[in-house]
């Protein structure tokens, strides 16, 4: 193989932005493969990938299919003559005959510590389920949902106030620091294929607005990890007075005890707001209703009626509205 070989690369959000960087600096990148653009802001007006800016700033060739299911995608694939391919969030499931394209097939880099996390969510779902810490994996990609032979791993702590916002870009540099250690390694052949332990897999679906659904009757770490993991979203969020509450920024205040119904307010003052949960205290810190301005809870008070006593909505009031 030549000292650079040809690559492709599949992605398409803000977090394979690093690893295509890195990818520049390793092959000659024949084609960047990423989803259309798509209608964004409040003109909607189109806009392009975070990976089809970097791929143009580059000088790279820029690809955007709606299928990648056709015979004809196949072919165009294999017409570059590719040694391999990486793979990074491109948001499509790949088929066997773009899988077999590149010489050497194509590479997975997976935002978990797999067989944990497997799916489109395991940044968030990392969070949300607890976890202390997460990483990336480098893996051989197959038919299957991220059920490969693993080549490489890095991992990292979860800050215990790390929301997946602030975990994702951290997630995203390993990923391309795990990419240039292990590159020359992977061109000789020298990393074993590790065979997943797949009694051990845990899924990590797509979200839903339904996921934020806050349910008061889970403890305040629950709750947090919720609000932390499921930000920026669809954001942990509830009902007051009928009207859609996120919680941007949450901590618990007590883990154990339990204070007044799930659910309900017991303080709210100049030193913020605390919700009773089914087990322990959350205190709310930064909020936002819908249609209004993220606000500091001290702010947020000075705005709008919210006494100790004051209940805010259960799992199934929020659900509905989330349904409607």
């Amino acid at each position: 193989m030549a000292e650079r070989p040809r690559a492709l690369f599949f992605g398409t959000p803000e977090f394979a932005v690093p690893a295509l960087a890195a990818l520049s600096e390793l092959a000659d990148v024949a084609q960047v493969i990423t989803q259309p653009d798509r209608p964004k802001g409040r003109g909607m007006r189109l806009a392009p990938p975070p990976v089809k800016e970097l791929a143009l700033r580059l000088g790279l060739e820029v690809r955007q299919p709606t299928k990648v299911r056709t015979p004809e995608f196949a072919a165009s694939l294999r017409e570059r003559r590719a040694d391999l391919a990486v793979v990074v969030a491109y948001g499509r499931i790949l088929p066997a005959a773009v899988l077999a394209a590149p010489r050497l097939g194509c590479l997975n880099l997976h935002a978990s510590l797999l067989p944990k996390l497997r799916g489109a969510a395991p940044i968030q779902w990392a969070i949300a389920r607890g976890e202390r810490e997460s990483g990336v994996c480098l893996m051989q990609m197959d038919e299957g949902m991220d059920t490969g032979p693993v080549l490489a791993r890095a991992q990292l702590a979860i800050g215990p106030d790390e929301t997946a916002g602030e975990l994702a870009p951290r997630l995203a540099e390993l990923g391309a620091q795990l990419l240039r250690s292990r590159w020359q390694p992977l061109l000789a052949g020298a990393l074993p294929a590790v065979p997943q332990d797949h009694a051990l897999a845990t899924a990590a679906p797509l979200l839903s607005k339904r996921d934020g659904a806050v349910d008061w009757v889970r403890s305040a770490q629950e709750i947090h990890d919720c609000a932390r993991g499921f930000s920026p979203w669809p954001s942990a969020h509830t009902l007051l007075d009928g009207v859609r509450l996120k919680l941007l920024r949450t901590r618990v205040v007590e883990a154990a005890s339990k204070q007044g119904e799930a659910g309900e307010v017991v303080r709210a003052d100049r030193d913020g707001i605390a919700v009773a949960c089914g087990q322990g205290l959350l205190a709310l810190l930064e909020l936002q209703l819908e249609g209004a301005r993220r606000l500091p809870a001290a702010e947020f008070l000075a705005g709008h009626k919210l006494a100790p006593g004051a209940k805010l909505a259960s799992l199934a009031e929020t659900a509905k509205l989330d349904a409607d």
